[in-house]
């Protein structure tokens, strides 16, 4: 077979969609027949296996794109095992001259994709690797001085001047596909719960893919990114946009989102403004991952070495199950157990509990929220956990220690989300539900609810577990 004709194979990743896809677009402008294939490799050198809802969520986002590159004459080719091993497999199999892919940030996956390229120019291929999944480069942007950011409102600032994405790229135009059908199918994966079957919930939730992605946008558009900054903190309402699974698979990139959100005739000013900074937290995630690779394993502040976590096993279940004997915390871990998804602010409020309330190290539910999260993100999930401990770049001081109990109070005040979730609460009265222990047996017996039997007692005294959490970081503060 001829260089001229030679198949370019385009390794699609965390980018499952086909529009707005720079490797795509590349392999279709060469004018080769295109090899479409996805590689589950499990077991890379230091990387992670996707968790158990992220695979879920992996399976249907898979066959999606395959549905969509039919339509097209594609054919997406499923290869299992270390990747380098199977591209060489593919490139012996098809004849294919040149490899296209979009980059990935974690360290193992850079590890990897270098010594990936490194080989097979050896072999004389041709590769190129794409942003399909930032704004902004992690090398492209820096201070004054030229480090890193550490600091958020700063890469904002930076990012919006001077980064502005450009217009996104829709779908290649008439692309060439080999006739090539080797590979495995998607069920040779094993990507789905079985026995049992956990995902329900899931499945009720939520539709994976670049069409649901895409409606999922723009009913956000329509319907909440005006009152974005006043709705977004409200868990008992739809006021968030809920891309985020769909951004980390990449079946949208923030630039669609970001030029999408800058065009809606329904964004407020402050509204569009308020959710592309989330958009640029993500991107300040992936920033603080590229430059300081042990964010996902150590603390970035080092004096976070010496504070003393307790290894309490009974308490780390209960955090896990939503029997704390706090609602608000209850709410958010059942919610996380029944859809894979927790709304943000709620987010903040179960970390805070679990380090701050019990002692434990964030690194034990950065590890429950990779396994439970559909939108598990190795940048943003070990980000956001520091940022909350304290002990990560421009983090919430440790001192700042939410109360679960008014926090509740402020952003559910009626109890919404406390009854659709702890509905063995669901008869008590708003000035009762958020702290139950409070009322008197009387409302108690009302609503039907024994503390310690139909619903735990606190299993802390959010005041003293306050004391002490002060007092542990008076002893490291200096240090470091």
């Amino acid at each position: 077979m001829s260089e001229t004709n030679s198949p370019v194979i385009v390794w699609f990743r965390q980018d499952l969609r086909l529009a707005d896809n720079p490797a795509l677009q590349a392999a279709a402008a060469s004018g080769a027949p295109i090899i479409p294939v996805y590689i589950l490799d499990d077991d890379a050198p230091g990387g992670r296996k996707p968790g158990g809802a992220s695979r879920w969520w992996l399976h249907h986002s898979l066959n999606s794109l395959s549905e969509d590159l039919q339509e097209i004459n594609g054919h997406l080719i499923f290869m299992q095992g270390a990747a380098q091993a199977q591209l060489e497999t593919l490139i012996q199999e098809t004849g294919a001259q040149a490899v296209y892919w979009n980059r990935l940030y974690e360290p193992w996956a850079r590890d990897r994709d270098e010594r990936i390229k490194s080989a097979l120019k050896d072999d004389g291929l041709k590769t190129r690797s794409f942003n399909g999944s930032l704004i902004v480069e992690p090398w492209d942007i820096a201070t004054k001085t030229g480090n890193p950011y550490k600091v958020f409102t700063p890469f904002w600032k930076t990012l919006k001047a001077d980064h502005a994405p450009a217009e996104p790229i829709g779908r290649p135009e008439a692309p060439v596909f080999s006739e090539y059908k080797g590979g495995l199918s998607l069920e040779a994966f094993e990507l789905l719960p079985t026995q049992p079957d956990w995902s329900g919930g899931i499945k009720a939730l939520w539709t994976p893919g670049e069409t649901a992605a895409h409606g999922r946008l723009g009913q956000f558009l329509k319907q909440a990114v005006t009152d974005y900054p006043d709705r977004r903190n409200l868990p008992g309402e739809n006021g968030t946009s809920r891309l985020s699974p769909h951004l980390h698979f990449g079946e949208i990139s923030p630039r669609q989102v970001w030029h999408a959100v800058k065009q809606s005739n329904h964004a407020r000013t402050d509204g569009a403004d308020t959710y592309l900074s989330e958009i640029a937290w993500r991107e300040f995630s992936y920033n603080l991952l590229y430059h300081f690779p042990d964010l996902p394993d150590a603390n970035f502040q080092s004096k976070f070495d010496a504070f003393e976590w307790d290894d309490n096993a009974e308490a780390l279940k209960a955090w896990q199950r939503g029997q704390t004997g706090y609602p608000i915390v209850d709410a958010g871990m059942r919610e996380l157990w029944s859809t894979g998804w927790m709304h943000n602010r709620v987010r903040m409020i179960v970390a805070s509990f679990l380090i701050k309330d019990l002692f434990i190290h964030w690194r034990e539910g950065e590890a429950w929220f990779w396994d439970t999260l559909v939108d598990a993100d190795l940048a943003s999930n070990s980000a956001s956990w520091q940022w909350t401990a304290g002990s990560g770049a421009d983090a919430a001081p440790y001192f700042r220690v939410f109360n679960p109990v008014g926090q509740s109070e402020k952003f559910d005040p009626e109890g919404d989300y406390l009854r659709k979730w702890i509905p063995e609460l669901a008869d008590l009265p708003n000035k009762a539900i958020h702290a139950p222990w409070t009322a008197d047996k009387a409302v108690l017996s009302r609503a039907g609810v024994t503390l310690g039997e139909t619903y735990p007692k606190p299993i802390v005294d959010h005041g003293d577990a306050r004391k002490r959490a002060l007092a542990a970081f008076e002893k490291i503060k200096d240090s470091g």
